[in-house]
């Protein structure tokens, strides 16, 4: 006998709005979790994501080169043997794809993208993660980095901590909820975070700051933060002294646009 999976609201009762988003029930509505992280930031704004700097906002969408840091990242290596990734191409349309990693050594993606919102690993040997950063660029690589870097998966985590995501064409994201927090072993270092937001007019814009202590600040939008169609959301930080571990987190209900009648 095949047992049913149905929404509570069939029967009468009620069915929190995020769940059925999550379970694919309510049509042209999607959940979005993003999370960044940086172990190390320093007294020069700095993205949350594991390499430093910040994340690019090029204007051309671009074949992107995929390496490791480590030889053990490959086909039939210990570490990570494939990874997906998916983005948005020059038409701001989504695209995504599987790449068969080869170390050190750079494998060109199918598509062009212009900005990257997922990277993860697929299949892995017997480390069961990425032995090194499996970096996603352009340019010169040397020891498996990219001189431009679009996106990474920092080596043992299996996925990217990039807290930066880009709504496509056709969309509207709703933020519902933001967390921006810092720590350092001495416990005396202020961070500053700030959400950013990024459009095709090219501007960055401020969305929130928050200074933060060895703690957290916590963001419950009761009206959603809009994020219009091909715009970018971020997490940046900047440390009153060095060596801050930084992490950020977003909520985001993707809704598609209304087509008319």
């Amino acid at each position: 006998m095949t047992t049913p999976f149905v929404s509570q609201t069939q029967y009468g009762k009620n069915e929190a709005f995020g769940l059925q988003i999550s379970r694919g029930q309510i049509q042209g509505h999607s959940s979005v979790i993003v999370f960044g992280y940086n172990p190390d930031v320093d007294t020069t704004e700095e993205s949350v994501w594991p390499d430093g700097g910040t994340v690019p906002h090029p204007t051309v969408a671009s074949v992107l080169k995929i390496s490791s840091s480590s030889a053990n990242d490959t086909s039939a290596g210990t570490g990570a043997r494939t990874v997906v990734i998916e983005g948005l191409n020059g038409d701001y349309n989504v695209v995504s794809e599987s790449v068969t990693l080869n170390g050190q050594t750079a494998v060109n993606t199918v598509n062009s993208y212009l900005y990257v919102n997922g990277f993860y690993v697929a299949s892995v040997g017997s480390g069961g993660e990425n032995a090194g950063n499996i970096n996603a660029g352009t340019g010169v690589v040397t020891a498996g980095v990219p001189a431009v870097l679009y996106d990474i998966i920092a080596a043992g985590y299996n996925n990217r901590t990039t807290g930066h995501y880009c709504v496509p064409a056709g969309y509207t994201g709703y933020m519902t909820e933001g967390l921006f927090s810092a720590g350092q072993a001495s416990g005396t270092t202020a961070v500053t975070g700030f959400l950013k937001q990024h459009g095709t007019d090219g501007i960055l814009r401020v969305g929130a700051v928050s200074t933060v202590n060895n703690s957290a600040a916590v963001y419950m939008f009761e009206q959603p933060y809009v994020i219009p169609e091909k715009n970018c959301v971020g997490a940046t930080a900047i440390g009153s002294a060095s060596n801050n571990a930084v992490s950020s987190y977003f909520s985001i209900i993707l809704i598609k646009n209304s087509t008319g009648y």
